[in-house]
């Protein structure tokens, strides 16, 4: 083993015994403030860095079992540009997240409701809304439910909007906008986001 090899292996190592203790710390802390704030989490819930939560009274925020979120800078290295952000905004709203999704400096704010499957995974700085949000401004329309199904995998910078439905399976292609329902099995891409093939055992 040469001597890149060597500084190449020290340097996994301590990347990783960085990020552990950051997750030790801050999932510690965030379990209690959960609890505090009513929040409902599954069984090895984790946390890299800060993710803010805003649960507005009387409504339901509810994570599965293994969800881990990535709000630090470094925890992902594709590049993480703000901390995960999880709100409900109005009375009655609900926010739904499934077991075993992960979330990387990903926004989610459900003034409606949003339901999130199995095994989602909400790559960096996704966004996940299911209004207008300025209500009070009459060029908004009313919030819509969002769901995403089991196993799907959203890309990059990329926009889910009020009323979609994202079929399970299907993959959300980086810097898209999903404006309207994506079916299961796909890969779909844009702006507005469009199915561009499907989904087969013998896709490449």
């Amino acid at each position: 083993m040469n001597l890149s090899d060597q500084q190449a292996i020290f340097f996994i190592v301590v990347r990783k015994l960085f990020l552990k203790l950051i997750c030790v710390y801050s999932t510690f802390i965030l379990r209690i403030l959960l609890m505090l704030k009513g929040i409902k989490f599954g069984h090895n819930t984790r946390f890299y860095g800060f993710t803010s939560f805003v649960r507005f009274p009387n409504s339901l925020i509810v994570i599965g079992k293994n969800a881990v979120f990535r709000s630090g800078e470094v925890s992902n290295l594709i590049g993480v540009n703000r901390r995960c952000i999880l709100s409900t905004q109005l009375v009655g709203a609900t926010l739904m997240i499934g077991n075993n999704c992960g979330f990387s400096g990903t926004v989610i704010g459900a003034f409606s409701k949003i339901i999130i499957g199995n095994n989602v995974r909400c790559g960096a700085n996704t966004l996940i809304t299911d209004s207008d949000w300025h209500l009070d401004d009459y060029r908004s329309s009313t919030p819509k439910p969002i769901i995403i199904e089991d196993n799907v995998w959203l890309g990059v910078n990329s926009v889910v909007l009020k009323g979609v439905t994202i079929g399970k399976n299907s993959v959300i292609g980086a810097n898209s906008v999903v404006t309207k329902s994506i079916p299961p099995n796909v890969i779909a891409a844009g702006n507005p986001c469009s199915v561009i093939k499907n989904i087969t055992n013998d896709s490449k």
